[in-house]
């Protein structure tokens, strides 16, 4: 027998604090039911990015997190911080829970509409991963997909010292100064708070992560009402 929506028990793993608030307003918004617990180690961003890349340390860190959360009683794991894709898909190879990557659903979303993508971020160094898992969906869909990379220069800073109108404002006037493109995918959580604004700016279809990650989750578990 199935657990009812309200047994469901989703586990929430940030690497900046930022990122929590807009996924607990896309769960309140979209799946109030589920029982939410979180973790954070806001060590990560500043490791990776002085290593360069996802080391092998990197990855057993995310490992240990993953089984915790299984530990816990979890029924998935949704992980907040889209500049550690590898990582997390090692991490979930042997559990027996979904394990979701921040941004693979809206990946999936944004490689079914097709044509060229526009990807945003804050955090330079989550782009190339996700450029990378976009095409690689779009070869198994057999899709033609196009992708452009934009880093939006300082909102992630301002928004880190508390200026969160200016953090929007600069991703609105990004969105706008886009050239043609199909879609715009938002590359991280923090992200969110600009979102409403720059649809509306850019006339774009714009996709977030923490809407197509909670969607994704209550469809994973059967919670869909």
């Amino acid at each position: 027998m199935s657990l009812s929506p309200t047994s469901k028990h989703v586990f929430l793993i940030h690497a900046t604090p930022i990122a929590m608030p807009p996924i607990h307003a896309a769960f309140k918004a979209l799946w109030p039911e589920a029982r939410l617990s979180n973790l954070l180690d806001d060590s990560l961003p500043g490791d990776l990015d002085r290593q360069g890349s996802i080391t092998s340390r990197i990855s057993d860190r995310f490992k240990a997190l993953t089984g915790y959360a299984v530990d816990a009683g979890a029924n998935a794991v949704l992980y907040t911080c889209s500049a550690f894709g590898p990582a997390i898909e090692d991490s979930r190879a042997r559990v027996p829970i979904p394990v979701l990557k921040p941004n693979e659903a809206m990946i999936e979303l944004a490689v079914a509409i097709g044509g060229k993508i526009c990807l945003i971020g804050t955090f330079a160094p989550a782009l190339p991963s996700i450029e990378a898992e976009l095409i690689a969906a779009a070869r198994t869909a057999k899709k033609a997909i196009e992708v452009c990379q934009l880093f939006v220069e300082g909102a992630l800073d301002a928004l880190q010292a508390g200026n969160a109108k200016e953090h929007d404002e600069r991703i609105v006037r990004a969105v706008v100064a886009l050239k043609k493109c199909d879609v715009v995918c938002f590359s991280q959580f923090s992200m969110q708070s600009a979102a409403a604004a720059a649809a509306a700016a850019g006339r774009i279809p714009l996709l977030t992560t923490p809407d197509t990650a909670v969607t994704k989750l209550k469809q994973l578990l059967g919670a869909e009402t």
